[in-house]
């Protein structure tokens, strides 16, 4: 994409994001100092729309931004972001971090109204996890004709038990050779590394019962790891115009309520070193197909939680983006200062 062409889809962008209406090409002539005509950012916004960076919804109408062109934006802006708040806002962050007077909880839960107060989106805040379980042993014993009992000891002491369904039945010999496979592929392994190691073929499992377990065993490390969440601003979002629809607010409500699945849309922030930000249908979730998600990583002494946010595509990436950042890094600070 040549230099102008990037200059007239970031202008569209941020027309669309402050009046969420189509935005035709004299506006962005009006309002942006692009040299060059009308006809010439007409012609421009033609290819943009072929190449799928914008769309029209109708022939009379301007055009708007589709995920990828939201992507080119967000990538061109990279490093350039960081006068997006005022100097007032910056120092009421700070100020608030300056002097902590709750409790880890009671400082989380802040956070998030501190979040969603200054971008009015959806502030989701995840305590920090120290995700160090790691499997000790591990024992499958049959139950029946179907079902396998999954019993999990960690390095911690923690004892999980599972149910596990194995369709099509199971044999005292295969849930062995199962169990054999399992203490050779997950034994020492956190739930991460077994996710990791699973995804790019790292554990050999051949048996399905194998497999099986696997899912559950990864799931239930999960869930003995997740801490706390807290999420603000749902009111906020609900009246931005992209939650007319009825079908959006289900789903979205339907997510904030599920605080496993919410908590896994921000677990890639924790693989990251920079703040992750995830467009629209880039999201694995489909209630988060026309939402973005901003989320960056704090630290509290090695364990690592996670500020974000949800919001439509719609969103003012930079102010979002500088927020997370900023109020991460002094959260950060903040719980250094506390040890």
């Amino acid at each position: 994409m040549n230099e102008r062409r990037k200059r007239i889809l970031g202008a569209l962008v941020q027309e669309y994001v402050r009046s969420a209406q189509p935005v035709s090409s004299q506006v962005l002539v009006d309002r942006h100092d692009l040299a060059c005509s009308p006809a010439t950012v007409r012609n421009e916004l033609s290819a943009l729309e072929e190449s799928g960076h914008v769309y029209q919804p109708h022939v009379s109408a301007g055009r708007m931004p589709t995920d990828l062109g939201y992507r080119v934006f967000v990538d061109a802006m990279a490093g350039r972001y960081g006068d997006d708040l005022t100097a007032d806002e910056v120092e009421a962050v700070q100020l608030r971090y300056s002097a902590v007077e709750s409790g880890l909880q009671g400082l989380l839960s802040e956070t998030a109204e501190l979040v969603a107060r200054l971008t009015s989106h959806v502030a989701v805040v995840v305590s920090p996890s120290v995700r160090r379980h790691r499997v000790r042993r591990i024992d499958l014993v049959t139950i029946g004709e179907e079902h396998v009992l999954a019993v999990v000891i960690t390095d911690r002491g923690e004892v999980l038990k599972r149910h596990v369904r194995i369709a099509g039945g199971v044999s005292d010999v295969d849930v062995e050779a199962a169990e054999e496979e399992l203490r050779a592929s997950v034994v020492g392994k956190t739930a991460e590394d077994a996710r990791r190691a699973s995804a790019v073929g790292g554990i050999d499992v051949r048996q399905g019962i194998s497999r099986t377990v696997l899912t559950e065993l990864i799931g239930s490390l999960d869930d003995l790891e997740q801490g706390p969440l807290y999420h603000v601003g749902t009111q906020a979002l609900l009246e931005e115009p992209e939650f007319e629809d009825p079908v959006m607010v289900r789903s979205l409500v339907g997510l904030l309520e599920d605080g496993l699945v919410l908590a896994g849309v921000l677990s890639d922030a924790l693989r990251r070193h920079e703040v992750l930000v995830r467009i629209g249908a880039e999201n694995r979730e489909d209630a988060l197909d026309h939402m973005s998600v901003v989320a960056s990583t704090y630290d509290a002494a090695g364990a690592e939680g996670v500020v974000g946010l949800l919001g439509p595509t719609r969103m003012d990436y930079a102010r979002a983006i500088t927020t997370v950042r900023l109020v991460a890094d002094e959260l950060s600070g903040s719980l250094a200062s506390t040890d």
